[in-house]
């Protein structure tokens, strides 16, 4: 008969929710048994929309690893709370899945991957996109060589420009002197994409990038410092009121603590929140645009093109082989593959999984994933010691981009 496990969660926060979704749509296979978070607002989410019950409650993290409470032990927390957590969770005898990125330093994901290997649990890291469908069917085209052998891939990561706005100049990843830099907090799913898909370790990097727009100096004239007194409030494209109440951006539960949340109770919230900030007016200092070049030990060369300037979001991946090119659009939702001197073979990938589920199914498939690794019934994937590679990429590229671009080969 197949394993139940049972699992802890610590933060839940947007990536917590979607774990703990995913998991209660298999009971068959998991049972939350236990929740921890500082904020009693989340709390009292979790207990209204997932049945959590008070005696399941903590929140400290002191109590919450006091002992053993489950199989998995789920780490959601912020960045720089990831490592810390999860060699506490590793200690107890855990298995632990743990949010990306892993840290914002170097030399704690490497603590950790000592900790994992001194202790013996399982450490999976979330890079979703692995499991999505449309991703993974990429991956089988390269790998069944149907355009030769991989001679270069160009990879644009399109952040889509509220998401920045959301994220990397109001919210919590806006300061690199408070979480990972960009390239590793946004961009650390692109890298490992590009290190799974070549198959290779990245050998010699470089980056250049900064931030350019989102500053005090291009704030329109007359603009006040928040959108609910502004007089572009209707206008601007980076208005908070339009963009979360009219055009209904995600989010919103981190504005207003009412509940249910209300157009109105949103409106109100903006008025105090950091997301009801001018976007010129924020104390960001994270990059809006970064290119990152990349050459792999065993040849094959690339480039991320991450910028904030998009309409849409979603990746844009070319691949250029010696017997063709594939062309791969996850907004759009399609996969051609032309081989030459052949008609161009299209893939609809949003016949790959129903819409709505996040991060294109990944995850959904992380859990499912999850289950099966843990069951034997699936290769290991997403594992520490894999997920290190794209992290050593990241903390590289922000090296190179501080140095203005030099040239930096990657210690393994």
């Amino acid at each position: 008969m197949d394993k139940k496990f049972t699992v802890a969660i610590i933060g839940m926060g947007g990536r917590g929710r979607a774990y703990t979704r995913e998991m209660l749509k298999n009971p068959d296979k998991y049972e939350v048994v236990a929740i921890c978070d500082i904020n009693e607002t989340r709390i009292n989410d979790a207990k209204n929309d997932f049945g959590i019950k008070e005696e399941q409650v903590l929140r400290h993290e002191d109590d919450f690893f006091s002992k053993k409470r489950a199989d998995i032990c789920v780490v959601s927390t912020q960045d720089q709370d990831h490592v810390r957590h999860a060699i506490k969770a590793l200690e107890l005898g855990y298995d632990v899945l743990c949010e990306k990125p892993i840290s914002d330093s170097e030399e704690e994901c490497r603590k950790l991957l000592k900790a994992q290997k001194k202790y013996g649990g399982k450490v999976f890291v979330c890079h979703v996109l692995r499991y999505a469908p449309a991703f993974v069917k990429l991956k089988e085209l390269i790998d069944s060589k149907v355009i030769g052998d991989v001679v270069m891939i160009d990879h644009i990561e399109q952040v889509y420009y509220f998401h920045q706005a959301h994220s990397y100049v109001r919210g919590n990843w806006r300061r690199r002197e408070d979480t990972s830099p960009m390239i590793i907090a946004k961009s650390c799913h692109d890298l490992d994409l590009l290190q799974w898909y070549i198959g290779s370790e990245c050998d010699t990097i470089s980056s250049i990038g900064d931030l350019r727009f989102f500053k005090k100096e291009n704030q329109p004239e007359g603009a006040a410092d928040r959108c609910t007194d502004c007089k572009y409030v209707d206008t601007c494209a980076y208005s908070a009121v339009k963009g979360y109440i009219k055009d209904k951006f995600w989010g919103t539960d981190l504005i207003t603590n009412v509940r249910p949340v209300t157009n109105e109770a949103i409106y109100e919230g903006l008025k105090t929140s950091p997301y009801g900030r001018c976007v010129f007016a924020c104390d960001n200092t994270v990059v809006d645009n970064q290119i990152v070049t990349m050459r792999f030990k065993n040849g094959v060369t690339a480039n991320l093109r991450m910028t904030a300037f998009t309409r849409d979001g979603g990746r844009i991946i070319k691949v250029y082989g010696t017997y063709g090119e594939i062309d791969f659009d996850s907004h759009n939702e399609f996969i051609d593959v032309r081989v030459f001197g052949k008609d161009t073979v299209r893939y609809n990938t949003k016949e790959l999984v129903e819409h709505g589920y996040g991060h294109g199914g990944g995850d959904a498939g992380i859990i499912k994933g999850l289950y099966d690794m843990l069951t034997g019934k699936m290769a290991e994937l997403t594992t520490l010691a894999a997920s290190i590679e794209s992290h050593l990429m990241g903390f590289a590229a922000e090296k190179s981009r501080l140095a203005g671009g030099e040239l930096i080969k990657i210690e393994h």
